[in-house]
Formats: structure tokens, sequence, C-alpha cells
């Protein structure tokens, strides 16, 4: 049972940098397979296809960030610092990623969303829980922002919360068509806090 656990678990991870570093299309199961040193029988007894790897690997992506994003966003943090360590962390990580693999790769969610979500629903599907689920970290930090007057009392806070997360997104999806973390650095947070009203040193802005 371990060794069955363990080989899911590294056709999942192999999945992921494949795809994350390259693109969905261009890795074959067969490529998953050499590089996870696992027989292809073994694949297709854990995943009917590439696509239900790819939706487990979008789920594995998720719960690894769950542990930073639980963190980052606590009730017991500042709402508004809420979203500057968000900046700041993700900066963090892409720098990571990027000395790591020898290149940006932006988000894997959106790496395989935006390539994939039109020719196989389960993967949009999949990228729109997901997404979701970010989203509602958002809401939360602007909600307590109105309850602590940062915000108007009429914010539409999903709205507010969905703009700010395509914001991330389209800035991650730059950075990795551009190849350059340079300007990520520059203006995620910045351009965060403009969408929000106010100044990266936390006042209302002009």
């Amino acid at each position: 049972m371990v060794g069955n656990t363990d080989t899911k678990q590294r056709l999942i991870d192999t999945a992921l940098e494949l795809i994350w570093t390259d693109s969905y299309g261009s890795v074959s199961v067969d490529d998953i397979c050499k590089a996870a040193n696992v027989k292809k029988g073994s694949f297709y007894h854990f995943f009917p296809s590439k696509v239900d790897l790819a939706v487990a690997a979008m789920d594995e992506t998720s719960k690894m960030a769950r542990a930073s994003l639980d963190g980052i966003f606590s009730a017991s943090v500042p709402p508004l610092e809420r979203f500057a360590r968000y900046a700041d962390h993700t900066v963090e990580m892409q720098a990571e990623v990027a000395k790591k693999y020898g290149q940006v790769c932006g988000c894997p969610l959106a790496a395989i969303g935006s390539e994939m979500a039109c020719q196989e629903d389960p993967i949009r599907k999949k990228f729109e829980d997901l997404s979701m689920t970010k989203v509602r970290y958002f809401e939360s930090a602007v909600r307590d922002m109105v309850a602590d007057k940062l915000l108007p009392e009429n914010t539409e806070v999903k709205p507010l919360a969905q703009e700010l997360y395509a914001y991330v997104l389209g800035q991650l999806t730059l950075a990795r068509i551009q190849n350059d973390l340079e300007p990520l650095k520059r203006n995620l947070k910045c351009g965060m806090m403009k969408l929000l009203g106010v100044s990266e040193k936390g006042s209302k802005a002009a």
C-alpha cells in the first residue's frame, strides 16, 4: 500500500513539474512515466487518462499553497497586511521556482487552465473550483477591510476580490511569457494596493 501511494504521488509530482515548466500538450504519458521512473501500466492503474492526472496535479498545487495561504490570510493579521504579505510571498515563491528550473513558471493553475480549459471540461471545472477557493481568501480580507473602515461600506466585496485575483493571474502570466520577474516585483504589490484604493504604505490613495 505504501509503495502504491508513493508511486501515485511520484506521478502527480512529476506531471506537475513537467506540465508547469513546459506545457500539457507537449508532455506525453510516456514522458511522465519515464521521468517518474514508473511503468506505463502503473500509470493507468492510478489514472484513467492524462486529463485525470492533470486534475490531480492541480489539486496538489492547491494543497501545497493552502498552508501558506492560511497563515498569510489569518484573521489575526490586519487585512491590508494580508494582501501585502501575499504579494511578497508570491514574488518570493516565483523567484525560488525560477532559480530551480531556470525559467519563470508563473501560476501552475493558469498554465494548465489557459491551455486546456476549452478542450477538457474536467480541467476547466477544476480550475474554476480552485480559483474560487483562492478568491475566498481575498473576499475575507476585503470584507475585514470594510469592517475596519479601510474601504467604503458599499464596497462590492466579491467583484473586488475577483478583480484582485484576475490581476494576480495576469501579472504571473506576463512574467511567464516574458520570462522576467522584475515587472512582477515592481507591479504586483503596488497594483493590488491601487485596486484596493490605498497606497503601499496603507493610507488611502489620493
